[in-house]
């Protein structure tokens, strides 16, 4: 199960994780991002213990949402020791996200 992040645990859950770190920027109302968060949920079993698969809901968590840009949902970020790595923006094959990953496993 992806694990829901909040502006009050972002910092901690994300950005000083010692695994690669990957967050779905969604919003319940966003058609594209029902459709990523299946795909999401799958990665995130599929990496457990080898890295963090998370969700933002932006409606209720704005604060990050604006920090990193997220202008467009589903954005999906994954971070590396609390930078940036990988960004993509909209619906993509679940081997996009594995790759990102992977990449840095």
């Amino acid at each position: 199960m992806a694990l829901e992040i909040t502006d009050a645990t972002f910092e901690e859950v994300v950005l000083k994780s010692d695994k690669p770190v990957m967050v779905d920027f969604w919003a319940a109302w966003c058609g594209p991002c029902r459709m990523v968060g299946p795909i999401i949920e799958e990665v995130s079993q599929e990496y457990d213990g080898k890295a963090v698969v998370g969700k933002v809901d932006v409606d209720a968590n704005q604060e990050f949402a604006a920090k990193y840009g997220v202008r467009n949902i589903p954005t999906v970020l994954v971070f590396k020791d609390g930078e940036i790595v990988n960004r993509q923006v909209g619906v993509s094959p679940k081997k996009v996200y594995t790759d990102a990953i992977d990449g840095l496993l």
